[in-house]
């Protein structure tokens, strides 16, 4: 069994300042180590349901954040950013059995986290078909697209909620309540552990229903905060200015979305 972790920092354990997300920061070491330990228990979770491959992209900000040393030797790690369409999941392909994702977030403008946002904080929102869509969406479409089922997620509680509404066969562990600009957490040692078990648990689950259900349609709507940023991507061939800080695209294929949103956002 070959399983995909894509992990994320902004919705682990207690997390609650972007001081706390960042590189140089005094409070970034903590969060860097929660992280990683996270990580490590999804992982120890995935080996005990019989893993046999288990591939790590680190997808925060410089996506240089996870120890590898702290990490079990079985694990692969994929530092950096490719270039590629597929970002957050870059080295996903049709050979993997699952994925994971481990410290996702709420989307923009959504009270379920301090630090909710979608892909960088110059934008107000990403919808599709009229949904703000959050990172998770994205990147759950992707593995949809190459039909690889969503085994697992960890995060706000209020992305928990989203998700299994989305596919209520995906386990998932909240690590945290967000309300507005505070946190209130469990211990991080009680969250590690509940992804460890419930990592085991979703890989020892037929993972047949887990494909989350992707659309035949999009339209895809992006609002920027700053509107010369709306007027610079509207030159992308297929979209189109909406007011003075929105682009639409549209497309029946979601390799088309992901193109564009890599050059747009």
């Amino acid at each position: 069994m070959k399983i995909y972790i894509s992990a994320d920092i902004e919705g682990v354990n207690s997390i609650c300042s972007w001081d706390e997300t960042e590189y140089g920061h005094s409070r970034y070491l903590e969060f860097k180590k929660q992280m990683t330990d996270e990580v490590k228990a999804a992982a120890i979770g995935a080996k005990k349901a019989g893993a046999t491959e288990i591939f790590i992209k680190d997808a925060h900000d410089s996506a240089m954040n996870l120890s590898i040393n702290d990490l079990p030797e079985y694990v692969t790690l994929h530092r950096g950013w490719e270039g590629s369409i597929c970002s957050m999941m870059a080295g996903l392909d049709e050979s993997f059995d699952a994925v994971i994702f481990i410290g996702y977030h709420s989307p923009s403008r959504s009270n379920g986290n301090p630090l909710s946002h979608t892909l960088n904080t110059r934008i107000h929102h990403i919808k599709l078909n009229g949904v703000i869509a959050s990172e998770f969406d994205i990147n759950a479409y992707y593995a949809t697209y190459l039909n690889i089922p969503v085994a697992f997620l960890s995060g706000d509680k209020h992305l928990t909620e989203h998700v299994q509404m989305k596919n209520n066969n995906i386990e998932v562990v909240a690590t945290k309540e967000g309300h507005y600009g505070a946190v209130v957490s469990v211990h991080p040692s009680i969250t590690n552990r509940l992804i460890e078990e419930t990592v085991e648990k979703a890989l020892n689950k037929n993972l047949k229903k887990n494909i989350v259900s992707l659309p035949a349609t999009f339209d895809l709507e992006v609002q920027y905060r700053r509107n010369q940023d709306a007027y610079n991507a509207s030159f992308f061939p297929g979209c189109k200015l909406l007011g003075t800080d929105r682009v639409i695209f549209k497309s029946d294929n979601y390799y088309d979305i992901l193109t564009v949103l890599k050059f747009i956002v």
